[in-house]
């Protein structure tokens, strides 16, 4: 484990010798490639061509062009990589996009496995699933071989398990998601303010009077000028109750014991429709949207939740010049720690195979 000066210092190092080398991807040749002596890629490509919402036009979206610029450089590198990792949406595994990074790892010599994962699996009550891909060239290999080429919706192998028998977010069996929500904490577990004290006024709040903008789902960014935002008080993260008129029917309200949120996107604080989970600080006698919502003093999750819910760790902070929408939108980009360590751990396992002049 490194220190925080040695974090600090190895970012240091990396940014005085990389900055002057930032530019386009689809400009990088194998030479460029080579340069970097990296054995060991980590890729989050640009989901958008992928995603549910969007046009799925994968390949053919502009945005996708930089990773397949990668993919094409890759069989022509001197030096390519020993191991990959490979994050994107659920979604991309279906693409033509997909098909091309398999057929490229395949025929440079790297064995995959393929998982579909979410921090539900992991106790954490938080569904984002995403797509992950795990590479490695020959002669290392994974612990579990038998998982080769496959596409897993388990994370047993992360466990130490070579059977398929761990409940998946997209198991059809009503009991098996029960059991599934059942094994993760309570959101209560992860909240920065959870004693009564704490809940919001949605009647003396700074939105408590606030009127509704007429752009589509716009939320509380709208009723606040500059930077007058205060990380450390509660009133400022109320829902304001204009917009609970407007836009209670598309709001997904969790509990303090709910054991499920949804997953939080970069537009979260700035448009209700599924962009994430807001939390009722009183709990009515029934649940859900049959009570009244006004009555439930909803707020927003603030980020050292979000970030807590993405399994960062305790001493994890933004600099303090970093707005609160980028926070929110920095948040909504990562990765779920939870999820991710497992994964890293897992195909680092037989690393003894690396020397350790490889692994510099």
């Amino acid at each position: 484990q490194l220190e925080q000066w040695e974090l600090l210092f190895i970012c240091l190092c990396f940014v005085e010798q990389y900055w002057s080398r930032q530019g386009n991807i689809q400009s990088l040749t194998e030479v460029d490639l080579d340069s970097y002596q990296a054995n060991v890629w980590l890729l989050s490509p640009p989901c958008q061509p992928y995603t549910r919402q969007g046009l799925q036009k994968h390949s053919a979206d502009a945005r996708a062009f930089s990773f397949l610029n990668i993919l094409e450089l890759m069989p022509r590198m001197s030096k390519p990589p020993d191991m990959l990792l490979v994050e994107n949406v659920v979604g991309f595994e279906t693409s033509d996009t997909h098909a091309k990074m398999v057929e490229v790892l395949a025929n440079s010599g790297l064995v995959t496995q393929e998982f579909i994962l979410s921090p539900l699996q992991f106790g954490v009550p938080y569904s984002r699933p995403r797509y992950f891909c795990l590479a490695k060239r020959k002669p290392l290999s994974f612990q579990y071989q038998l998982f080769n080429n496959q596409l897993l919706l388990s994370p047993s192998p992360l466990f130490g398990n070579n059977e398929k028998t761990v409940i998946g977010e997209n198991s059809q069996s009503q009991e098996n998601w029960d059991k599934l929500i059942d094994s993760c904490q309570p959101i209560e577990n992860f909240l920065e303010f959870t004693s009564s004290s704490d809940q919001v006024n949605t009647e003396t709040g700074p939105f408590a009077n606030a009127e509704v903008s007429g752009n589509d789902q716009e939320t509380s960014e709208t009723f606040v000028e500059g930077d007058e935002f205060k990380f450390g008080a509660i009133d400022q993260f109320v829902v304001p109750l204009s917009l609970i008129e407007r836009w209670g029917s598309a709001m997904d309200i969790v509990y303090p014991d709910s054991k499920r949120c949804c997953c939080f996107t970069k537009s979260y604080y700035r448009y209700v429709k599924g962009t994430g989970s807001l939390l009722a600080t009183i709990q009515p006698k029934n649940k859900g949207k049959t009570s009244s919502l006004k009555e439930q003093c909803l707020r927003y999750f603030t980020p050292r939740e979000v970030a807590n819910l993405h399994s960062f760790p305790k001493d994890f902070q933004f600099p303090k010049h970093i707005s609160l929408r980028q926070r929110y939108a920095m948040l909504g980009n990562s990765l779920s720690v939870a999820v991710v360590a497992p994964l890293l751990q897992y195909m680092f396992a037989n690393r003894h195979d690396f020397s350790a002049q490889e692994l510099h």
